[in-house]
């Protein structure tokens, strides 16, 4: 192993373990002193228990000290691609946070808020999708490079941070979306990562969610990483979002999940068992019953859209 090798690796181990620690620090924190009280954050599941959104800012907050951990390391980790990581995180979770308690739910994805819009209504999502699009150029900006690849970057940062958002709708599942998206970059992804592996049995475990501010952070920092990525790599990775973006609006994610095998099991792995007056229905059937059975909450985001049958 080269010198410049191993002090990646432990820039790496430094903020995964940074993340990890700085964010059960912060979930413990914020959960003993809600700002503006315990009520803001807590919301009512599908089995009827309370389910927190302090989970998001914690993962914020965790995987943003963890990049500062990374730089401190030396110069193996570039100041450009930390700061560009870290405002991603930052403004994406802001935007995020502000939808999650100032949005009411009632429009939804691109096409609803857009709607409203051609109805003179600016909705919370229509401010967040608009704030994280700017949050994407700033933070591309600083990573740098030709104004070509600042625009393919912004697309990539506001596009990662709205498609894991539209995952965030079972305990769990949008954690093991990023751990597999960014697995393979784990080096520049460790601090994000931490973050979230750190507060993932809270998720499972329907005591917590990531919410918009935690799913749009999450998915702006791992955007932001892939900015290191060659030109052809993130015209194709960017391609995919914007597929399965566009997707979302027509095809519902979790009924793909559920009648595929694999994708179930991987789904289901470490969640609770399904309440017992849920088993045995059919998807449609339970939606029709319960219209809020999503990632434990009734809360819903701007950019999360998945036609019939709605997921939250």
């Amino acid at each position: 192993m080269t010198p410049s090798a191993g002090r990646r690796l432990i820039a790496a181990g430094a903020a995964g373990t940074t993340a990890a620690g700085a964010a059960r620090l912060a979930y413990s924190a914020l959960t003993r002193r809600p700002p503006g009280g315990p009520k803001t954050w807590w919301r009512t599941n599908h089995r009827g228990e309370p389910v927190s959104l302090l989970e998001g800012p914690a993962v914020a907050a965790g995987a943003i000290a963890g990049l500062l951990a990374a730089q401190a390391c030396g110069p193996s980790a570039r100041w450009p691609s930390t700061a560009a990581m870290a405002a991603a995180g930052a403004g994406a979770a802001a935007f995020g946070a502000y939808d999650d308690l100032a949005g009411s739910g009632h429009r939804r994805g691109f096409r609803g808020h857009l709607g409203a819009l051609r109805h003179g209504e600016v909705t919370t999502g229509a401010v967040k999708l608009g704030g994280i699009g700017a949050v994407g150029i700033v933070s591309a900006a600083l990573a740098g490079g030709s104004p070509a690849d600042v625009a393919l970057n912004a697309g990539l940062i506001a596009g990662a941070a709205n498609l894991l958002n539209l995952f965030d709708l079972r305990p769990g599942r949008a954690i093991k979306v990023a751990v597999a998206c960014g697995v393979p970059g784990a080096l520049a992804t460790a601090a994000p990562l931490g973050a979230a592996l750190a507060l993932l049995a809270e998720d499972l475990g329907e005591r917590a969610m990531l919410g918009d501010a935690g799913a749009n952070a999450l998915g702006a920092m791992l955007g932001a990483a892939a900015s290191a990525l060659p030109r052809p790599a993130r015209i194709v990775l960017l391609t995919g979002i914007a597929g399965l973006t566009a997707a979302s609006e027509k095809v519902s994610f979790t009924e793909v999940i559920e009648r595929t095998p694999a994708l179930r099991k991987l789904d289901m792995l470490g969640r609770r068992p399904r309440p017992a007056n849920l088993a045995g229905m059919t998807s449609a059937q339970r939606h029709h019953d319960d219209p809020f059975a999503g990632a434990g909450t009734m809360v819903r985001s701007a950019g999360q859209s998945e036609p019939t049958p709605p997921d939250a």
